[in-house]
């Protein structure tokens, strides 16, 4: 049985390596990336069943998802988009972005398998 695979951007290495040690322990493989203006690329590329991304470079990290969803080869694809706790407007702004979730840290690791659960329905 194949994995579904999980495409990555994270900058901050707290939240951003356990995010990855928690998705492979879900069974995902996981392609990571340094380079959010790459993410449409890849998501083209490569199809993954879902985008989890690290909203700490907040514009560039917007406009790569809107890119995403643009595209109608990966309009589809579920997105959480995740950023520190004490910055919601961050997380406000990524919500403007039709069919994202926009979360905190916090939040996405005590409940990723909610999230993944409610973002895969959408």
């Amino acid at each position: 049985m194949l994995q579904p695979l999980a495409l990555v951007f994270y900058e901050r290495l707290m939240p951003g390596s356990q995010l990855v040690n928690r998705l492979q322990d879900l069974h995902y493989r996981v392609l990571v990336t340094a380079d959010p203006t790459g993410l449409p690329t890849i998501a083209l590329r490569e199809k993954p069943l879902l985008l989890v991304a690290d909203l700490a470079r907040g514009p560039v990290v917007c406009a790569a998802i809107e890119q995403i969803k643009a595209e109608p080869a990966t309009a589809h694809l579920p997105t959480i988009a995740f950023a520190p706790d004490n910055a919601p407007a961050l997380i406000k702004e990524a919500q403007k972005i039709t069919g994202i979730i926009g979360v905190t840290d916090t939040g996405l690791l005590n409940h990723l398998e909610q999230l993944l659960e409610q973002v895969l329905q959408v």
